[in-house]
């Protein structure tokens, strides 16, 4: 209470947020129980009968089930592995250059398309790729090979999304990376330079190591969102053909939950897709923490 009449200002600044997390992010959780009741529609959330894990164990005994994980995974794997170490690259290499307008001029290319909704991206990549009169397949064909209808390839779907999601992200994860770089001291540049220290000395013996902290930060997100990879532009790039690969959990969610009503067994998915993450959120952390020294908590 003195800590409060005395900084009420901040604690007033501090409520609208806490406000905002409690009403439209803890409250909701309560609904969670949907998961263990038969949902209806008269009877309400907390009237509808309960029924206990029947929910859980449809979804482990659904044929779809290891499907949908292994789905769940690989997409997200394949983002993880080839999108977490390009922006950290691009950042290096931006740090590095000395020209002040090429550099701004590479920042504003990369980071621009950060700013382009998942729905024109789609739309592009689409018309980029279109069987007939997609640039890529004109370009294929004036190369003398064949159009490849690339959006109904199983097999390709997994590369389009990963790499399209990183031309889009790179540049805005790069500068979080460029942040921390700048706060690195000085001083260090120096002493390097003069113990003759190349620029990859420099980079390995100074650069990595000042922007570590920020770097396991990233890592232990990234790795926090494996069985939460988007559900927006992996529902808009599927189609019957690549369905066998592009079926993820938050698509299945989304198809059985509000297309065929039965919210209780799409609860009881979205619940296990969060309890998964959350023990690889709290896993990942307690290893960096174990290894690194550095951790969310």
């Amino acid at each position: 209470m003195r800590s409060f009449k005395k900084h009420w200002q901040l604690y007033l600044l501090v409520l609208p947020p806490v406000l905002f997390f409690l009403i439209f992010k803890y409250y909701p959780m309560l609904n969670a129980v949907l998961a263990f009741k038969d949902y209806n529609v008269i009877k309400g959330i907390w009237g509808s009968p309960w029924v206990g894990m029947r929910n859980f164990r449809l979804f482990f005994e659904n044929p779809i089930f290891w499907d949908l994980i292994k789905n769940t995974i690989f997409l997200s794997g394949y983002l993880l592995l080839a999108g977490f170490p390009i922006p950290l690259l691009l950042a290096l290499m931006l740090n590095e250059v000395r020209s002040g307008k090429f550099k701004r001029l590479v920042q504003m290319v990369t980071f621009a398309p950060y700013f382009i909704s998942t729905v024109v991206m789609v739309s592009m990549i689409m018309l980029f790729l279109a069987p007939r009169l997609g640039f890529v397949n004109v370009l294929l064909n004036n190369m003398g090979l064949d159009s490849i209808n690339f959006l109904g390839e199983p097999g390709m779907f997994r590369s389009i999304y990963v790499w399209s999601d990183i031309w889009q992200t790179a540049g805005y994860t790069a500068v979080i990376y460029l942040a921390a770089l700048s706060g690195i001291d000085p001083t260090l540049y120096e002493a390097a330079k003069v113990d003759g220290a190349s620029r990859a000395q420099k980079i390995f013996h100074v650069d990595l190591p000042g922007i570590l902290p920020t770097i396991v930060i990233v890592l232990i997100l990234n790795v926090g969102n494996v069985m939460a990879i988007g559900f927006e532009k992996v529902y808009l790039l599927q189609n019957p053909l690549n369905l066998v690969n592009s079926e993820i959990i938050s698509t299945y969610v989304y198809s059985i939950g509000l297309l065929n009503a039965n919210y209780s067994f799409a609860t009881a998915v979205g619940l296990f897709n969060s309890v998964i993450n959350l023990i690889l959120l709290v896993l990942v952390n307690s290893l960096a923490k174990r290894f690194s020294n550095n951790s969310l908590w």
